[in-house]
């Protein structure tokens, strides 16, 4: 019997427009009542998950939160920390020296109640969502989005490779897409066997502590109270949500995932838009749904 749904956010519990729509929402909310626990799973920070467990009312459930793509794991109710893995401060420094090579690959930092960058104004990236390509793209407010809607304010630190003197989870770098995809080997190299690196969107790639993903977060908080993968559903659609997906007993891809999770998962369902979770759990979950 399925005990945990695993959920990443962005692509797959929400829509284009960032909502769960009234259907996945329903479902999600029938599998809390019969005793199933959710899961955020999200590259997001901690406190950038809560207005999603506000909405699914997981803090009556017991739900809980795996964030920094795999760097914490916590009670979104109690607020008790389960597994917490940050990098040191020298590698921190590292990684923020290193961008300095990349001028337009910009660091983003959360501490606190705020969301440090180098400078607030140098925000603009070229994206749209796909539908464009390279200096087409429209202008992009990445700091808007990632501090504000993450519930931080933002800040600057002119030199944070200097300034930085606490131990991050993670450290999130963007730009346009086209430059950032041409230079994030580079940008990595030196970090290879010290940090894990990936991409976590188009415009995001981001570094964590050594061997730190979702299902390395799963394993070391799930299993010691009694989880076993078997009892466990997950889905998502970026590659980030590759070693969930392996883990889980049943690995869900959405429709809108890209190829190279749809090629490790159990099945593919639909899209995020079409209630691709839902008509997934009415399948694997008949003892709620039949």
């Amino acid at each position: 019997m399925i005990k945990l749904i695993l959920l990443d956010i962005d692509g797959t519990l929400t829509n284009k427009d960032k909502v769960i729509t009234p259907e996945t929402h329903a479902a999600l909310m029938r599998a809390q009542e019969a005793g199933v626990r959710l899961v955020l799973a999200s590259g997001r920070p901690t406190r950038g998950l809560d207005k999603f467990a506000d909405m699914l009312d997981m803090r009556s459930h017991h739900g809980l939160y795996v964030s920094y793509n795999g760097a914490q794991v916590v009670d979104c109710e109690s607020r008790e920390v389960w597994f917490n893995k940050a990098m040191t401060v020298e590698e921190a420094r590292a990684v923020l020296t290193q961008l300095k090579k990349f001028p337009r690959i910009r660091a983003m930092i959360d501490h606190g109640d705020f969301m440090y960058v180098e400078n607030v104004y140098d925000c603009m990236i070229k994206w749209g969502g796909g539908a464009y390509v390279g200096s087409d793209a429209p202008d992009y407010n990445v700091y808007d989005y990632e501090a504000h809607n993450n519930g931080f304010q933002l800040a600057e630190y002119f030199d944070m490779a200097d300034r930085i003197d606490w131990t991050p989870n993670k450290i999130l770098t963007t730009g346009d897409p086209d430059y950032l995809k041409a230079h994030t080997d580079e940008l990595a190299a030196p970090f290879a066997g010290r940090l894990s690196a990936m991409y976590t969107g188009p415009f995001y790639f981001e570094f964590t502590p050594l061997g730190i993903d979702k299902a390395a977060a799963m394993k070391e908080a799930f299993e010691s109270r009694g989880y076993k993968p078997e009892e466990m559903i997950a889905f998502g659609d970026g590659q980030n949500d590759a070693s969930m997906c392996k883990y889980a007993g049943t690995g869900v891809a959405m429709a809108n995932a890209v190829d190279e999770l749809k090629a490790v998962c159990d099945e593919v369902t639909d899209s995020n838009e079409e209630d691709g979770i839902a008509r997934s759990l009415y399948k694997h979950l008949p003892e709620v749904f039949g």
